[in-house]
């Protein structure tokens, strides 16, 4: 269980946040064109534009325009949208994570500066993206290959895209496609106890669920930490978008699950239910993402039922922040250290994840008051 840590106070919320802006302000000279996924060694590698990380660090730069209204991290951000749309016209791999990839840029550039072709792109993103549900079992298809059937709890944060969309164009059928994935997730993913498969799948042609993979956490039916951030930060939106309490209730059942998972300093190993805890990597990614998730049940709840997530929330950032961030470290490149992206292949274990530190500066944004929203 999380040992309780004294809350933020205001003046180090700020410190912080200007430590961000100063380290970002040198990132944004050091990454260039770079597309960053994993900073292994302090300096993040340059992934290529179709990964489904390529949003992350436009995204990052986003929300510190919206926040402050600087213009080095617009014009840094500019062009990001554009370049990922240029996988469409050559061979990619794009897929479900297109809604990541657009949401952070193309849709959160229009939203702040009315762009047209932001708009274009992200509709685009969007079309494409409804484009991969399956009728039959309700859910939006995972990667491509061969895994027609598969769907994964990551596409939560994804649907942010497609209610976008049908809120830009008054057309339903976006949300209702999101609509019916996130009923598909209540039904095959959140278990009863609030814990969530990664990989549910599917018989494609008659929509019957067929098996529970172990994907990224330590089998079929544990609790990979990620997972459960990603369940809890999207079934929160989806709540949002929707209006339907369902998708909050389950997102509250999946976030008491997490919190009472937690070790003392609040920042989870990669799996809940892997063998021997202590000995396991923590998740600090995981931590980040499920803090800015728990500010959403909070915002979407009155100020006395809330006031516990977004306590949460604090202690973890504060335990972050304390503990396992980078903001002193000049020549470091990532904000986050000890992320883990795929524990059971060995890749990407006790790292910097661009994505880790994306919602990281999310959520240092949300409780020093940006009300603009990117899923």
């Amino acid at each position: 269980m999380m040992k309780e840590l004294v809350l933020l106070q205001p003046r180090e919320l700020e410190q912080w946040w200007e430590k961000i802006q100063a380290k970002t302000d040198r990132l944004i000279g050091e990454i260039g064109d770079r597309s960053p996924h994993v900073s292994a060694s302090g300096l993040y590698d340059d992934m290529r534009i179709d990964w489904w990380t390529s949003g992350f660090w436009p995204g990052m730069l986003w929300v510190l325009h919206g926040a402050t209204g600087t213009e080095k991290y617009r014009d840094a951000a500019w062009d990001w949208d554009s370049r990922i749309e240029q996988c469409f016209v050559r061979e990619n791999n794009l897929h479900h994570d297109v809604g990541f990839q657009f949401a952070l840029t193309a849709v959160i550039k229009h939203k702040l500066t009315s762009d047209g072709d932001a708009r274009r792109r992200a509709l685009a993103a969007a079309n494409f993206l409804a484009g991969r549900f399956n009728l039959q079992g309700r859910f939006l298809r995972a990667w491509n290959q061969d895994k027609t059937g598969w769907a994964i709890i990551d596409s939560m944060m994804n649907l942010s895209l497609l209610f976008w969309a049908s809120e830009e164009t008054a057309d339903p059928r976006f949300r209702q496609i999101a609509c019916a994935h996130a009923d598909t997730v209540l039904r095959h993913f959140i278990r009863e106890d609030g814990s969530v498969h990664h990989i549910v799948s599917f018989d494609p042609d008659t929509g019957e669920a067929a098996d529970f993979l172990g994907g990224q956490g330590y089998a079929p039916h544990s609790s990979w930490s990620r997972g459960q951030a990603w369940a809890l930060y999207g079934m929160a939106r989806a709540s949002r978008h929707s209006g339907n309490i369902r998708y909050l209730r389950a997102a509250q059942r999946v976030a008491h699950y997490f919190l009472s998972c937690l070790p003392e300093d609040g920042v989870p190993h990669w799996d809940f239910r892997a063998p021997d805890p202590g000995s396991q990597p923590r998740d600090s990614s995981a931590a980040s993402c499920a803090a800015s998730g728990l500010l959403e049940i909070a915002d979407a709840l009155p100020e006395t039922e809330g006031r516990m997530y977004r306590q949460a929330a604090e202690r973890m950032l504060k335990s972050l922040s304390v503990k396992y961030a980078t903001l002193d470290e000049p020549d470091y490149q990532g904000l986050l250290r000890e992320g883990t992206g795929n524990k059971p292949a060995e890749q990407n274990v006790n790292v910097s994840l661009i994505y880790g530190d994306y919602f990281y500066v999310e959520a240092i944004a949300k409780l020093l008051g940006w009300s603009q929203r990117i899923f």
